[in-house]
């Protein structure tokens, strides 16, 4: 059967459509599953880049507490450094204090104990002003009515009437007394110390010194030596001296 050259063109037109269709349908597929790939690959790229940010930003985070706490302990030892220092030069301070004081202390105690010695070498000297003793007055029988006109003759004391004095010397509550040294003299005489000296019980010119010294008990870390004394002339007074020496332990 012979075919028109109109069909036949149309024919060839037609497949020649039908396959520009294909080829373009096939692009199009191609190009869509091009398309997908690129998608699929970018959104794994995407995943991948938000994995790795996540990743840095954790890794961020764990390196700055990390750094925070090497620094919050770099400072917390710094510190304990500087208390300890601090402590150290305190307690050092502290010691060099009580070591002045102490140094203080020893060398005052010793000063102290120096002059006390000094003191009781040369011995602490005691002084005082006994005044002359006044009797009663007598009246003879015939005179008694002019008493108020005239005075009546004094007569002289014993030794019964003088009143009797008594001298303390203060030395250490530790001390040991190795000498009480007594002396007396009249109030207007000018003889030395030296040849007034008397011995315990020994009268000489109406006036006695006692024959042993006392002792009061230990108050405040001193006790008192004291030495009695009568003195009964009615012609002058005396002045009384004692002198009381001591050693202190070593």
């Amino acid at each position: 059967m012979l075919v028109s050259d109109s069909i036949l063109a149309a024919v060839i037109a037609g497949t020649a459509t039908l396959s520009a269709s294909f080829l373009q349908l096939r692009s199009a597929l191609l190009r869509e599953g091009a398309s997908r790939s690129a998608a699929a690959a970018s959104r794994r790229k995407n995943r991948l880049q938000l994995v790795i940010l996540l990743v840095v930003i954790g890794a961020a985070a764990v390196g700055g507490f990390a750094a925070s706490q090497w620094l919050t302990n770099g400072e917390r030892a710094a510190q304990a450094v500087m208390q300890r220092e601090l402590q150290a030069r305190v307690a050092e301070i502290s010691r060099t204090t009580s070591q002045l004081e102490l140094t203080r202390s020893s060398e005052r105690a010793e000063i102290e104990s120096g002059v006390l010695r000094r003191i009781g070498a040369e011995g602490v000297v005691v002084t005082a002003t006994v005044a002359a003793c006044r009797s009663a007055l007598t009246t003879a029988p015939a005179a008694a009515a002019a008493a108020d006109a005239a005075p009546a003759a004094a007569r002289a004391c014993t030794e019964a009437e003088a009143s009797p004095v008594t001298l303390c010397a203060t030395i250490p509550d530790n001390a040991t007394v190795t000498e009480v040294a007594l002396f007396s003299r009249p109030a207007d005489s000018d003889i030395s110390w030296s040849t007034s000296r008397f011995l315990p019980g020994q009268e000489s010119g109406q006036a006695r010194f006692a024959e042993k010294y006392s002792e009061t008990a230990p108050e405040a870390g001193v006790r008192q030596v004291c030495q009695g004394f009568a003195h009964w002339s009615a012609d002058h007074a005396r002045v009384v001296r004692v002198v009381v020496r001591y050693s202190l332990p070593v």
